[in-house]
């Protein structure tokens, strides 16, 4: 008959054989690299490539560290610059696990090496921009401020295994109580550069139309000075051509100017005359040849006919 308790032990036995192969074996991330530790001492060199790997149970023990590019976002502090104002500045910090057995003895973690970095990082921060305007840290000099943070960040990190990729300021403000007020001044600035702007366009505007009527008055003036001159040489002729015509026929002159004056004198069709058929004004009505005494008598013209009265 079998032995109940030899099946036991047995049992025993395998559980714990499978428990120390199971905590005789690791596994490495490939976005980790391990250290070997027996009894707080590194036995093995750094493992840095992934795969299965084997310990001693009850005495090794691993430590696992990233290898990635961590990142730690500070809080925002408040920095005195060189003009004496404040700013709220807030910075982040990227870096990696350089020499992972010293990160390991001096900062045991990442928690650890976040608090080492964020402190360094507000001194840094401090120290450099202390020396800087809000203008250098906010436009003309900013690659070379944060460059000079860098490299105190670098020398800083490298005793506890660090090595920093880079560091920027996302934001860079004025506290709110300053913001306001700086916001009123610029408006205030803008407001008063605006109203120059307009009392300028204003005086070149009435410059403009000043000189623009005194063109148009000039021109004006010539334009009537040629107008009354040509009409003036128009009218001497006219009076020349009738002078040479009334010297050459005067009957046939006195006949042109009755026509014209029976044309202005009737020309509306309404006009009604009381004057005697006989008068000299209807002369040529009753002959178109009248005597030649008649022909010496003066011929009214258009200007001297009987009054006439409209209906």
């Amino acid at each position: 008959m079998r032995n109940p308790l030899s099946g036991v032990a047995i049992a025993v036995i395998a559980a714990v054989v499978i428990a120390l192969a199971w905590m005789s074996i690791f596994v490495v991330d490939p976005t980790q690299q391990a250290l070997i530790l027996r009894f707080g001492q590194p036995v093995r060199d750094l493992i840095g490539a992934p795969g299965l790997y084997f310990k001693w149970p009850f005495v090794d023990t691993v430590v696992y560290i990233d290898k990635r590019i961590l990142a730690l976002d500070s809080e925002p502090q408040e920095v005195l610059v060189s003009d004496n104002q404040r700013l709220e500045v807030d910075a982040f910090i990227r870096y990696r696990i350089a020499d992972p057995l010293l990160f390991y003895q001096s900062v045991f973690n990442t928690r650890g090496a976040d608090a080492q970095l964020g402190g360094m990082l507000n001194s840094a921060l401090r120290r450099t921009l202390s020396e800087a305007s809000i203008t250098d840290i906010v436009r003309d000099k900013r690659d070379s401020l944060m460059a000079d943070i860098r490299d105190q960040m670098i020398a800083g990190a490298k005793r506890f295994g660090l090595e920093v990729v880079d560091v920027r300021i996302k934001r860079a403000n004025l506290p709110a109580e300053n913001a306001e007020a700086v916001f009123r001044r610029m408006q205030t600035e803008r407001q008063q550069r605006a109203a120059s702007y307009r009392a300028q366009g204003s005086q070149q505007a009435q410059q403009i139309k000043a000189e623009a009527d005194r063109k148009v008055t000039v021109i004006t003036a010539q334009a009537q000075q040629q107008a009354d001159q040509t009409r003036g040489e128009g009218d001497g002729e006219r009076n020349r051509i009738f002078a040479e015509a009334y010297g050459a026929d005067p009957e046939f002159f006195g006949f042109y100017r009755s026509m014209q004056a029976y044309e202005k004198s009737f020309s509306d069709g309404r006009t009604r005359a009381l004057i005697s058929p006989k008068s000299d004004f209807f002369r040529y009505f009753l002959t178109p040849t009248p005597a030649p005494e008649s022909a010496a008598a003066p011929v009214p013209s258009a200007s001297s006919t009987p009054s006439a009265k409209a209906d």
